[in-house]
């Protein structure tokens, strides 16, 4: 698929537009103002694979609290800011790489400022529109959050930060309605050529957020359109990597950590498949080298089925076949499946799987 040309925009080392590989970044859910929290939440999500970190800013302690933060972690962070000018500027001051603003809730001349400060200290500004805080008057003009009225709000809040030569710019266009989300971002990408941040907001718990997210972010992604990617999921958000790079993967747009293929079984399947792929998903989490793993539960059709994966198991009653890109390499015993497999991938990787 052909991506649209953006425009580069860096967050300390990360480069997100411009052609750079789609960027999976996640929140914090902790309390800012407990650093050491916050640190340990930031290192899970680390190891998960995300490249860029938001905060919630909701006072000066949580502003202050960046410059610590800051130094324990490897990802670039953001600050996410709502109403206050004051703890923009903080948070720039305390090493912030990025301040995400929405426009709805924030006076122009508050904006301003937070601009000039961001200008001058390298800082990338996300311009957030949401549904739930549209300007007063384009919610009179159009009646609702629509797409138009979120594409409106983006294009008037561009025009404010260009007249102040201000371009290190990112956009996002959300909504928790996903035909909204999609409609907004389609047309803000033919009006712009800034970075586009995708993801449903308010998706909710675990499935629903899968879904909605792989159905509103998926479908830009196929299209070319977006540059960096949330999957927002009420929970711990080390789900919301693994589910990120899922999308990705699925769209073969990110080759990173396992890819891991499994029948849906039926009356044929004579294993436990539904343990053994959570076994084996468990005992890979964390791995970021790409691999193809094949789970299928019968024997007859299952190799050929997986032809394209670069190892896997086809399970039999009591016994199973491990295979490599189609080809059965040995039968082995059920109560050895993850032991073997996992000894398998470990020799195909330049990883250690953990125990």
């Amino acid at each position: 698929m052909n991506r649209k040309k953006t425009k580069a925009v860096f967050l300390g080392p990360l480069q997100v537009g411009g052609g750079a590989p789609v960027s999976v970044q996640s929140m914090t859910c902790t309390d800012t103002r407990d650093i050491q929290a916050t640190i340990a939440q930031i290192k899970r999500l680390e190891e998960a694979g995300c490249e860029l970190i938001r905060v919630a800013v909701p006072d000066q302690e949580a502003a202050q609290a960046i410059r610590a933060i800051k130094k324990k972690i490897r990802i670039p962070l953001v600050a996410d800011i709502h109403f206050n000018q004051s703890l923009a500027l903080a948070s720039i001051e305390s090493g912030a790489q990025g301040i995400r603003i929405n426009p709805g809730n924030m006076p122009r001349g508050k904006i301003r400022a937070i601009v000039k400060a961001a200008k001058e200290n390298g800082v990338v500004i996300r311009i957030g529109i949401n549904s739930g805080s549209v300007e007063k008057d384009l919610l009179e003009k159009y009646g609702s959050p629509t797409a138009d009225a979120l594409v409106e709000s983006a294009l008037r809040q561009v025009a404010l930060m260009e007249d102040m030569g201000f371009y290190a710019i990112k956009l996002s266009l959300k909504s928790s309605d996903v035909a909204a989300m999609i409609e907004a971002c389609r047309m803000i990408s033919e009006k712009t050529d800034y970075p586009l941040h995708l993801g449903v907001t308010e998706a909710g718990t675990l499935v629903n957020a899968a879904v909605k997210s792989a159905i509103g972010i998926g479908a830009l992604l196929y299209e070319g359109i977006g540059d960096t990617i949330r999957v927002s999921v009420t929970g711990d958000p080390i789900s919301e990597v693994a589910l990120a790079y899922n999308i990705l993967r699925a769209l073969g747009l990110r080759k990173i950590g396992p890819d891991i293929i499994a029948c849906p079984t039926c009356g044929r399947c004579e294993i436990d498949l539904f343990r053994l792929a959570q076994d084996v998903e468990r005992r890979l989490a964390g791995v970021k080298s790409y691999i193809k793993i094949a789970l299928m539960g019968c024997v007859v059709n299952g190799p050929g089925e997986a032809a394209e994966a670069d190892v896997g198991i086809a399970g039999g009653k009591g016994f199973g076949l491990l295979f490599k890109k189609g080809q059965v390499v040995k039968k082995i015993k059920e109560k050895d499946f993850i032991d073997v497999l996992l000894q398998e991938i470990e020799s195909m990787i330049p990883e250690k799987i953990s125990k």
